[in-house]
Protein backbone atom coordinates (compact mmCIF):
# COMPACT_ATOMS: atom_id res chain seq x y z
CA UNK A 1 0.00 0.00 0.00
CA UNK A 2 1.74 3.24 -1.36
CA UNK A 3 0.81 6.33 0.27
CA UNK A 4 1.94 9.83 0.96
CA UNK A 5 4.06 10.49 3.71
CA UNK A 6 3.00 14.21 3.33
CA UNK A 7 -0.78 13.14 3.91
CA UNK A 8 -1.56 13.45 7.59
CA UNK A 9 -4.13 10.42 7.54
CA UNK A 10 -1.75 8.17 6.21
CA UNK A 11 1.01 9.31 8.55
CA UNK A 12 -1.67 8.59 11.45
CA UNK A 13 -2.41 5.25 10.32
CA UNK A 14 1.30 4.05 9.44
CA UNK A 15 1.62 5.01 13.11
CA UNK A 16 -1.53 3.50 14.66
CA UNK A 17 0.68 0.17 12.39
CA UNK A 18 3.64 0.42 14.55
CA UNK A 19 2.07 0.43 17.61
CA UNK A 20 0.06 -2.38 16.51
CA UNK A 21 3.95 -4.23 16.33
CA UNK A 22 3.20 -3.92 12.39
CA UNK A 23 5.96 -2.82 9.46
CA UNK A 24 5.96 -0.03 7.92
CA UNK A 25 8.36 1.40 5.36
CA UNK A 26 9.67 5.10 5.93
CA UNK A 27 11.46 7.91 3.89
CA UNK A 28 14.42 9.11 6.16
CA UNK A 29 16.87 11.84 4.48
CA UNK A 30 19.67 8.95 4.19
CA UNK A 31 17.69 5.45 2.76
CA UNK A 32 13.97 3.96 2.73
CA UNK A 33 13.61 2.35 6.25
CA UNK A 34 11.55 -1.19 7.29
CA UNK A 35 10.51 -0.09 10.30
CA UNK A 36 8.86 -1.73 13.62
CA UNK A 37 8.69 -0.36 17.37
CA UNK A 38 11.86 -0.94 18.66
CA UNK A 39 10.73 -2.36 22.40
CA UNK A 40 8.39 -4.99 20.98
CA UNK A 41 10.79 -8.05 19.88
CA UNK A 42 7.93 -10.02 18.33
CA UNK A 43 7.52 -6.73 15.50
CA UNK A 44 11.47 -6.37 15.15
CA UNK A 45 11.54 -10.29 14.25
CA UNK A 46 9.02 -9.41 11.52
CA UNK A 47 11.69 -6.96 10.19
CA UNK A 48 14.36 -9.70 9.63
CA UNK A 49 11.93 -12.16 8.68
CA UNK A 50 11.17 -9.79 5.48
CA UNK A 51 14.60 -8.95 4.75
CA UNK A 52 16.18 -12.28 5.11
CA UNK A 53 18.32 -10.68 7.59
CA UNK A 54 20.47 -12.81 10.13
CA UNK A 55 18.92 -11.60 13.64
CA UNK A 56 22.15 -10.63 15.00
CA UNK A 57 22.90 -8.53 12.48
CA UNK A 58 21.66 -5.22 14.56
CA UNK A 59 19.32 -2.74 13.35
CA UNK A 60 19.38 1.20 13.94
CA UNK A 61 16.71 2.67 16.03
CA UNK A 62 14.94 5.96 14.95
CA UNK A 63 13.92 8.73 17.68
CA UNK A 64 12.56 11.70 17.52
CA UNK A 65 15.00 13.73 20.01
CA UNK A 66 17.42 12.76 22.60
CA UNK A 67 14.81 12.38 25.33
CA UNK A 68 13.32 9.38 23.35
CA UNK A 69 17.05 8.43 22.97
CA UNK A 70 18.05 8.58 26.78
CA UNK A 71 15.34 5.59 26.90
CA UNK A 72 17.08 3.26 25.22
CA UNK A 73 20.03 4.02 26.79
CA UNK A 74 21.55 3.08 30.53
CA UNK A 75 23.74 6.30 29.85
CA UNK A 76 24.23 8.57 27.27
CA UNK A 77 28.32 9.07 26.54
CA UNK A 78 29.52 12.68 26.85
CA UNK A 79 31.36 11.83 23.47
CA UNK A 80 27.50 10.69 21.80
CA UNK A 81 26.01 13.75 23.57
CA UNK A 82 28.70 16.08 21.48
CA UNK A 83 27.55 14.16 18.10
CA UNK A 84 24.01 14.45 19.18
CA UNK A 85 24.19 18.31 19.19
CA UNK A 86 26.42 18.81 16.27
CA UNK A 87 24.18 16.49 13.96
CA UNK A 88 20.79 15.82 14.81
CA UNK A 89 18.38 15.49 13.26
CA UNK A 90 21.06 14.05 10.51
CA UNK A 91 22.60 11.17 9.04
CA UNK A 92 24.85 10.28 11.91
CA UNK A 93 24.17 6.88 14.03
CA UNK A 94 25.75 6.22 17.51
CA UNK A 95 26.04 3.57 19.23
CA UNK A 96 25.66 3.33 23.32
CA UNK A 97 25.21 1.24 25.99
CA UNK A 98 21.63 0.00 26.08
CA UNK A 99 19.40 -0.48 28.90
CA UNK A 100 18.97 -4.02 29.51
CA UNK A 101 15.28 -3.62 29.24
CA UNK A 102 15.03 -2.46 26.01
CA UNK A 103 15.14 -3.31 22.20
CA UNK A 104 17.13 -6.47 23.04
CA UNK A 105 16.08 -8.35 19.36
CA UNK A 106 16.95 -4.54 17.37
CA UNK A 107 20.21 -4.86 19.03
CA UNK A 108 20.79 -8.16 17.64
CA UNK A 109 21.52 -9.34 21.44
CA UNK A 110 24.46 -6.74 22.06
CA UNK A 111 24.56 -4.68 25.39
CA UNK A 112 24.75 -1.70 22.93
CA UNK A 113 22.24 -0.13 20.51
CA UNK A 114 22.77 2.22 17.85
CA UNK A 115 20.33 5.17 17.72
CA UNK A 116 19.65 7.60 14.78
CA UNK A 117 17.31 11.44 14.62
CA UNK A 118 16.64 11.49 11.47
CA UNK A 119 15.59 14.82 9.49
CA UNK A 120 13.37 13.84 6.79
CA UNK A 121 10.11 15.70 7.44
CA UNK A 122 7.90 12.74 6.61
CA UNK A 123 10.00 10.29 9.18
CA UNK A 124 9.80 13.16 12.12
CA UNK A 125 6.10 13.15 11.49
CA UNK A 126 5.68 9.40 11.69
CA UNK A 127 7.83 9.55 15.09
CA UNK A 128 5.90 12.61 16.30
CA UNK A 129 2.63 10.33 15.83
CA UNK A 130 3.86 7.25 17.16
CA UNK A 131 5.27 8.63 19.98
CA UNK A 132 1.61 9.84 21.15
CA UNK A 133 0.89 5.96 20.75
CA UNK A 134 3.32 5.08 22.82
CA UNK A 135 6.05 4.26 20.62
CA UNK A 136 9.59 5.84 21.76
CA UNK A 137 11.50 4.50 18.61
CA UNK A 138 11.49 2.80 15.42
CA UNK A 139 13.81 0.02 14.38
CA UNK A 140 14.65 0.83 10.82
CA UNK A 141 17.06 -0.69 8.67
CA UNK A 142 16.92 -0.48 4.75
CA UNK A 143 13.54 -1.32 3.26
CA UNK A 144 15.20 -4.30 0.71
CA UNK A 145 16.37 -7.78 0.87
CA UNK A 146 19.00 -8.12 2.94
CA UNK A 147 22.45 -7.42 1.56
CA UNK A 148 20.75 -5.69 -2.06
CA UNK A 149 21.14 -1.90 -2.77
CA UNK A 150 19.10 0.53 -0.38
CA UNK A 151 16.11 2.07 -1.74
CA UNK A 152 15.86 5.98 -1.78
CA UNK A 153 12.61 5.98 -3.36
CA UNK A 154 9.32 4.83 -2.33
CA UNK A 155 8.56 2.15 -5.56
CA UNK A 156 12.27 0.73 -4.97
CA UNK A 157 10.22 -0.43 -1.68
CA UNK A 158 7.37 -1.50 -3.50
CA UNK A 159 9.60 -3.67 -5.82
CA UNK A 160 11.58 -5.30 -3.27
CA UNK A 161 8.02 -6.18 -1.28
CA UNK A 162 4.92 -7.89 -2.77
CA UNK A 163 2.85 -7.68 0.28
CA UNK A 164 0.26 -5.28 1.80
CA UNK A 165 3.62 -3.41 3.54
CA UNK A 166 2.46 0.41 4.37
CA UNK A 167 5.26 2.87 2.69
CA UNK A 168 4.81 6.23 3.23
CA UNK A 169 5.94 8.15 0.02
CA UNK A 170 8.54 10.87 0.81
CA UNK A 171 10.14 11.35 -2.56
CA UNK A 172 13.67 10.52 -3.28
CA UNK A 173 16.06 10.75 -0.36
CA UNK A 174 18.44 13.77 -0.05
CA UNK A 175 21.29 11.88 0.72
CA UNK A 176 21.10 8.99 -0.32
CA UNK A 177 23.37 6.36 1.20
CA UNK A 178 23.24 5.15 5.34
CA UNK A 179 23.84 7.08 8.13
CA UNK A 180 27.73 7.58 9.70
CA UNK A 181 28.02 4.84 12.66
CA UNK A 182 30.32 5.89 15.50
CA UNK A 183 30.65 3.93 18.28
CA UNK A 184 30.48 5.33 21.90
CA UNK A 185 29.96 2.84 23.90
CA UNK A 186 33.74 2.30 24.79
CA UNK A 187 34.91 5.21 26.19
CA UNK A 188 36.37 6.64 23.02
CA UNK A 189 34.82 7.16 19.75
CA UNK A 190 35.14 4.91 17.15
CA UNK A 191 34.39 5.48 13.40
CA UNK A 192 32.43 1.95 12.11
CA UNK A 193 30.69 2.90 9.08
CA UNK A 194 31.28 6.41 7.08
CA UNK A 195 28.31 7.81 5.58
CA UNK A 196 28.38 11.50 4.17
CA UNK A 197 30.11 12.73 6.99
CA UNK A 198 33.75 13.38 6.90
CA UNK A 199 36.06 12.41 9.42
CA UNK A 200 36.99 15.79 10.13
CA UNK A 201 33.47 16.98 10.83
CA UNK A 202 33.25 14.31 13.42
CA UNK A 203 36.47 14.99 14.85
CA UNK A 204 35.47 18.59 15.19
CA UNK A 205 32.41 17.70 16.93
CA UNK A 206 34.13 15.12 19.48
CA UNK A 207 36.63 17.61 20.08
CA UNK A 208 39.14 14.85 19.82
CA UNK A 209 40.80 12.05 17.45
CA UNK A 210 38.54 9.03 16.43
CA UNK A 211 40.33 6.01 17.88
CA UNK A 212 41.28 3.09 15.09
CA UNK A 213 38.66 0.79 14.70
CA UNK A 214 39.39 -2.95 16.16
CA UNK A 215 38.21 -6.49 16.90
CA UNK A 216 36.05 -5.73 20.32
CA UNK A 217 33.88 -3.15 18.26
CA UNK A 218 30.53 -3.87 18.35
CA UNK A 219 28.54 -5.07 15.48
CA UNK A 220 27.15 -2.72 13.45
CA UNK A 221 24.32 -2.44 10.72
CA UNK A 222 25.98 -2.29 7.14
CA UNK A 223 29.56 -3.44 8.32
CA UNK A 224 29.46 -7.02 6.46
CA UNK A 225 32.39 -7.53 3.95
CA UNK A 226 29.90 -8.16 1.31
CA UNK A 227 26.56 -5.70 1.32
CA UNK A 228 24.58 -3.04 -1.10
CA UNK A 229 24.99 -5.33 -4.12
CA UNK A 230 22.65 -5.41 -7.29
CA UNK A 231 22.02 -8.48 -9.21
CA UNK A 232 24.59 -7.49 -11.73
CA UNK A 233 28.34 -8.19 -11.06
CA UNK A 234 30.09 -5.20 -9.52
CA UNK A 235 33.94 -4.78 -11.07
CA UNK A 236 36.02 -1.54 -9.30
CA UNK A 237 38.68 -0.39 -11.57
CA UNK A 238 41.11 2.68 -11.39
CA UNK A 239 40.46 5.55 -14.54
CA UNK A 240 43.54 3.98 -16.44
CA UNK A 241 42.28 -0.03 -15.63
CA UNK A 242 38.74 0.77 -16.75
CA UNK A 243 40.15 2.70 -19.92
CA UNK A 244 42.72 0.31 -20.53
CA UNK A 245 39.76 -2.71 -20.18
CA UNK A 246 37.57 -0.58 -22.38
CA UNK A 247 39.76 -0.66 -24.94
CA UNK A 248 39.71 -4.35 -25.06
CA UNK A 249 36.73 -6.75 -26.29
CA UNK A 250 33.71 -6.19 -23.66
CA UNK A 251 31.37 -8.55 -22.46
CA UNK A 252 27.52 -8.48 -22.99
CA UNK A 253 25.73 -6.74 -21.31
CA UNK A 254 27.91 -4.65 -19.76
CA UNK A 255 27.44 -1.42 -17.93
CA UNK A 256 29.63 1.66 -17.27
CA UNK A 257 29.57 4.62 -14.41
CA UNK A 258 32.78 6.24 -14.85
CA UNK A 259 33.63 10.00 -13.43
CA UNK A 260 36.28 10.53 -15.55
CA UNK A 261 36.37 8.08 -17.84
CA UNK A 262 34.76 8.71 -21.72
CA UNK A 263 33.39 5.42 -23.07
CA UNK A 264 30.64 6.82 -25.89
CA UNK A 265 30.96 3.16 -27.22
CA UNK A 266 29.28 1.57 -24.26
CA UNK A 267 25.81 1.96 -24.79
CA UNK A 268 24.54 1.13 -20.93
CA UNK A 269 26.55 3.95 -19.37
CA UNK A 270 25.83 6.57 -16.78
CA UNK A 271 28.29 9.54 -15.75
CA UNK A 272 29.16 9.59 -12.02
CA UNK A 273 29.13 13.55 -10.26
CA UNK A 274 32.13 14.70 -9.43
CA UNK A 275 30.74 16.17 -6.38
CA UNK A 276 30.95 13.68 -3.38
CA UNK A 277 27.46 14.28 -2.05
CA UNK A 278 25.98 14.09 -5.58
CA UNK A 279 27.75 10.96 -5.90
CA UNK A 280 26.38 9.68 -3.05
CA UNK A 281 22.70 11.01 -3.66
CA UNK A 282 22.35 9.01 -6.98
CA UNK A 283 24.64 5.87 -6.46
CA UNK A 284 22.26 3.38 -5.29
CA UNK A 285 19.37 4.66 -7.67
CA UNK A 286 21.90 4.18 -10.43
CA UNK A 287 22.78 0.72 -9.64
CA UNK A 288 19.07 -0.43 -9.50
CA UNK A 289 18.31 1.30 -13.18
CA UNK A 290 21.13 -0.51 -14.42
CA UNK A 291 19.76 -3.79 -13.23
CA UNK A 292 16.46 -2.96 -14.54
CA UNK A 293 17.99 -2.00 -17.65
CA UNK A 294 19.16 -5.39 -17.93
CA UNK A 295 23.44 -5.33 -17.07
CA UNK A 296 25.29 -8.48 -16.64
CA UNK A 297 28.31 -6.37 -15.25
CA UNK A 298 28.75 -2.84 -13.97
CA UNK A 299 32.17 -1.50 -14.51
CA UNK A 300 32.40 1.30 -12.09
CA UNK A 301 35.58 3.87 -11.47
CA UNK A 302 37.11 4.34 -8.51
CA UNK A 303 36.05 7.11 -6.53
CA UNK A 304 39.58 9.20 -5.36
CA UNK A 305 41.13 9.25 -2.05
CA UNK A 306 39.59 12.29 -0.86
CA UNK A 307 37.57 11.76 2.71
CA UNK A 308 34.82 13.30 1.34
CA UNK A 309 34.21 9.88 -0.73
CA UNK A 310 34.53 7.60 2.04
CA UNK A 311 30.56 6.73 2.20
CA UNK A 312 30.67 5.96 -1.47
CA UNK A 313 33.87 3.83 -1.79
CA UNK A 314 32.84 2.16 1.59
CA UNK A 315 29.18 1.27 -0.49
CA UNK A 316 31.10 0.28 -3.63
CA UNK A 317 34.10 -1.34 -2.10
CA UNK A 318 30.93 -3.68 -0.49
CA UNK A 319 29.20 -3.91 -3.63
CA UNK A 320 31.78 -5.75 -5.47
CA UNK A 321 33.19 -8.06 -2.84
CA UNK A 322 29.63 -10.24 -3.10
CA UNK A 323 31.39 -10.81 -6.55
CA UNK A 324 34.66 -11.70 -5.87
CA UNK A 325 36.25 -15.02 -6.06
Amino acid sequence: MLLSGFDPAAVALAATRLAAGDLVALPTETVYGLGARADDDAAVAKIFAAKGRPADHPLIVHVLDAADAAAFSTELPALAKRLMDAFWPGPLTVIVPRAPAMAAAAAGGQTSIGLRCPAHPVARALLTAARAQGVLGVAAPSANRFGRVSPTQAQHVVSEFETDLLVLDGGECEVGIESSIVDCSRGGAVLLRPGVLTQAQIEAALGQALQANDAQAPRASGTLAAHYAPRATVRLHSAEALAARLSQPLPTGLAVYSRTVEVPHVGLRRQMPADALAAAQQLFAVLRELDAAGAQEIWIELPPQGSEWDGVRDRLTRAAAAFEA
